[in-house]
């Protein structure tokens, strides 16, 4: 139970980051409880994602006022690139060969394990 949680939690930051479907206050709510290494994983698939997307501007704009807004995702994202995990993720999997609820199951069971 706690796996599906934890992926439905994850995969909200996910889709709210991508469809700007909550305000920063409620986004970073759910930030802010999430694990650091999520975090990140989140932020480089989405900025993987839509490199070269028409929708690019509105995502990547989301995160950037995020974090100037609040300080402390930067420093929860920057926490999180140092962890073992990312370095198994990137050595395993591409960023862009997985879809949104295929990556976020993948990384939450990853780290829930």
């Amino acid at each position: 139970m706690a796996f599906e949680h934890q992926r439905a939690a994850a995969l909200r930051i996910l889709q709210s980051i991508e469809l700007g479907s909550l305000s920063s206050p409620e986004l970073f709510n759910l930030i802010e409880e999430a694990d650091p290494t999520l975090v990140y994983l989140i932020f480089t698939w989405l900025r993987v994602r839509y490199r070269s997307d028409p929708a690019a501007e509105g995502v990547i704009g989301r995160m950037v006022e995020l974090c100037k807004r609040y300080p402390s995702v930067t420093a929860q994202v920057k926490e999180g690139q140092a962890d073992s995990v990312v370095e198994w993720f990137e050595d395993e999997y591409a960023y862009g060969d997985l879809d949104a609820q295929a990556f976020v199951a993948l990384v939450v069971d990853k780290l829930e394990s």
